[in-house]
């Protein structure tokens, strides 16, 4: 039997940006978090960096912006940035106001750090180098017995009629199905760095969220820029985790194992410049047969300025005593997403996307350090705003049809591991990527069905690991499809048989949809295709 609710507003996933707009509606709303492991599952409890923010009296927006804009390409939407950097500083206040607390020194002065591409010291932290968990922490508090937070609780489909979104179909871990109807379906389900076999994303994060929303008819944009932090830490062929760019910010440098300066000359910020340029630099280095360290030795009481770090190094046996760290470039953040305006709203009514499974256009085609907790605070209190200031109708439960055995191209029983999808994806549309490449790995998934417009799905008869896997296929084939059509390189996009960037595709945005729901829409941020 089919357990059926209704609420307000369902908010999917428990990141920041889903718990930030959670907190701003439990006074007024009924509302409920949906997330299909744990809350604290999620890439911003992993934020080490910290929030970035022009609070410093000898900042001020307009130079955050710009860096915004230069770490993008000048491909961002500049309205979007302009919100960000203006906003964020007030809303962080508010929070201090409120109680989180973020380092400072002696002084009591907030301690700000730089990371790439910053020309100021602009980024606060907390805990050291474990922001994101102090801020969820914050969060998870607040809402105590504000909101309800169901775990382990797998949304598998959007519920849309007329290109409005009603509400959503989960299952638990029974494999019990349950509807959800509700007048606001918020997507905060973060990115898909799990696509990937080096990622600093959580094991969750595979672009649930992005196959959820093409599905339902929602447009998206922006995909093929996947950005990959330079510096995971890395041994034996496997990542262990992240280690922030706040340690470059404090003076470490990337060496080959004959110490040689890995970024002098590269670029006029070396070891602070933009991610993507890193990030190829040393790939680069790893396919000529070096290994890449970070260089530390310089940093003072590191284990005090990094406790988190610290812990990763000793979980996988790497001492910080020998002053270098073995690092590899790993997935980390995907800049495109669903289209939404600068309130959240997608092209489906009653369907929002907040945070990392947004595109609003703000991180253009490479996002700026430790901008990504800023944008999941910024845009969750637009949202909030704008879903605060409806008067709620009554809730219309429609009769929720799912097909049955009308996806005759999934071979259900012959999908591939998710080991072999993040392989194919690391191996061909990962930091540099060709023609050849990306038309393998395209041919490779369409064997699976998954990419075809009419696919639907029995919800009796699949498993959640095939949904897992399904959503996958259906991010990965996307990306690809974007990657294949991009003909240039830009930003964290770049094309081996294309290196330049081509005037052609300035302001020129790919959109993906699917074809019985393309009706000539313009894309919502003020350029299009």
């Amino acid at each position: 039997m089919i357990k059926i609710n209704s609420v307000d507003i369902i908010i999917i996933g428990s990141g920041l940006a889903a718990l930030s707009l959670a907190d701003r509606l439990s006074e007024h709303k009924n509302v409920i978090v949906l997330t299909k492991t744990k809350k604290n599952n999620s890439n911003s409890v992993r934020a080490q960096g910290g929030v970035a923010a022009s609070i410093s009296e000898s900042d001020n927006w307009k130079s955050h912006y710009l860096d915004t804009m230069i770490a993008g390409c000048n491909y961002n939407n500049p309205a979007a940035v302009e919100l960000l950097v203006k906003q964020g500083p007030e809303y962080l206040t508010k929070w201090i106001e409120q109680g989180l607390s973020f380092d400072r020194d002696h002084l009591g002065k907030l301690t700000l750090g730089k990371e790439g591409a910053h020309m100021h010291r602009r980024i606060i932290h907390a805990g050291g180098d474990a922001t994101g968990k102090v801020i969820m922490d914050f969060l998870i508090n607040r809402l105590r017995d504000k909101v309800k937070i169901v775990e382990d609780e797998t949304v598998l489909d959007l519920i849309v009629e007329a290109n409005c979104c009603q509400g959503v179909v989960t299952s638990n871990i029974y494999n019990d199905l349950s509807i959800y109807y509700a007048n606001h379906v918020v997507l905060a389900t973060g990115g898909c760095g799990g696509l990937y076999n080096v990622t600093s994303n959580d094991e969750t994060v595979t672009g649930d969220g992005i196959a959820l929303a093409y599905r339902a008819g929602a447009q998206l944009t922006d995909l093929e820029f996947i950005q990959f932090h330079p510096t995971m830490l890395y041994t034996h062929g496997k990542s262990h985790g992240l280690v922030s760019e706040a340690v470059r910010g404090e003076g470490a440098i990337l060496v080959t194992e004959k110490g040689r300066p890995v970024m002098k000359g590269v670029h006029p910020l070396e070891d602070l410049a933009p991610r993507d340029i890193v990030a190829r630099t040393i790939q680069a280095q790893i396919n000529k047969g070096n290994r890449v360290y970070l260089d530390i030795s310089m940093i003072n009481n590191f284990k005090e300025k990094f406790p988190t770090i610290t812990s990763i190094c000793e979980q996988a046996n790497v001492s910080i005593n020998n002053k270098l760290l073995p690092v590899a470039p790993g997935a980390h953040f995907s800049m495109g997403g669903v289209v939404t305006d600068l309130t959240g709203i997608t092209t489906v009514i009653g369907l929002y996307a907040i945070g990392e499974v947004a595109c609003t256009g703000v991180h253009g085609a490479n996002r700026l350090a430790s901008n990504s907790l800023l944008e999941g605070i910024v845009y969750s209190n637009q949202l909030a705003d704008h879903l605060l200031a409806i008067k709620e109708n009554q809730i219309t439960s429609i009769e929720y049809k799912n097909p049955v055995n009308q996806f005759e191209q999934l071979n259900e029983t012959n999908l591939p591991t998710k080991q072999e999808i993040t392989q194919m994806m690391t191996a061909h549309a990962g930091i540099e990527r060709t023609q050849h490449g990306l038309t393998y790995a395209r041919k490779w998934i369409e064997q699976f069905g998954v990419h075809h417009n009419h696919s639907q799905f029995d919800l009796r008869i699949v498993s959640k690991e095939d949904f897992g896997k399904i959503n996958m296929l259906t991010t990965c084939w996307l990306i690809i499809m974007s990657a294949l059509e991009r003909t240039e390189s830009r930003g964290a996009h770049y094309r081996k048989d294309y290196p330049l960037v081509v005037k052609k595709w300035d302001n020129k945005r790919i959109i993906r949809q699917k074809l019985e729901f393309i009706n000539n829409q313009k894309i919502m941020f003020g350029v299009g295709k």
